[in-house]
């Protein structure tokens, strides 16, 4: 349920970043170079996560909590720079997010399982881009284009949250 929280209101950069782009960097080229750091996190945290040989409930959950604060500072980032510096640990935070909870998926089911599993998983993350990308261009329209961005890192935090006490 985490997984599905997180990738339906934390995954919306191609709705919340244009505008931020736009309105608060104050150029629309931004968004691009934005998205193209954020990759060089995206790369960075898939790598790392690719090095551990059992990954754990913390390095995900770790994850989860870097993706939300990352989250919440880019959407405050006064200038592009700024926005850049975010954009790492951003990308960073949701691909190791990503490939730790399909890791974890694969260590912890049974074989005849696993390709159901991931399946499920991607289903989960890609199908909840129709409901949390509407909700997330109402939240931009209606309340600002920061906490279009920020409100999914406050969800990101608060699933963190839960899935460490429930892990304990």
């Amino acid at each position: 349920m985490v997984y599905l929280g997180v990738s339906t209101f934390s995954f919306n950069f191609g709705v919340a970043l244009p505008k931020l782009a736009d309105l608060r960097w104050g150029d629309d080229r931004a968004f691009g170079w934005v998205m193209a750091v954020i990759g060089v996190g995206n790369l960075t945290g898939a790598l790392l996560t690719a090095r551990l040989r059992v990954v754990s409930m913390r390095w995900f959950v770790g994850n989860i909590a870097l993706l939300g604060l990352a989250s919440i500072g880019m959407a405050f980032a006064s200038n592009v720079w700024l926005a850049f510096l975010w954009s790492v640990p951003l990308g960073m935070g949701g691909a190791a997010m990503i490939a730790s909870g399909n890791a974890i998926s694969q260590q912890e089911s049974p074989p005849d399982m696993r390709g159901r599993l991931l399946a499920l998983t991607a289903v989960a993350f890609l199908g909840s881009t129709p409901i949390g990308g509407p909700i997330t261009g109402l939240v931009a329209d209606f309340v600002s284009p920061e906490w279009s961005l920020a409100y999914g890192g406050v969800f990101a935090l608060v699933c963190a949250a839960l899935a460490a006490l429930a892990w304990r």
